[in-house]
């Protein structure tokens, strides 16, 4: 996981079921750069901003993002 204002590359996303599917159509492809903008208050949903807009995912699904 990053911390808010951290950028990384992404280097995958976990799983070959439809979740990781839908992650890689949002833009969470190897080589896309990553920034982590914040959370929610409890912290979940969490944001991110990649290929020039703002995602918001929920924990599970942001823990499938392998980043280097």
């Amino acid at each position: 996981m990053l911390s808010r204002g951290e950028q990384a590359r992404i280097c995958g996303v976990q799983g070959d079921d439809a979740v990781a599917v839908r992650l890689m159509e949002m833009g969470l492809v190897e080589g896309q750069t990553i920034e982590h903008l914040g959370a929610a208050p409890l912290g979940d949903p969490v944001e991110y901003s990649v290929c020039g807009y703002r995602l918001s995912l929920r924990l599970s699904e942001a823990r499938r993002v392998q980043v280097e």
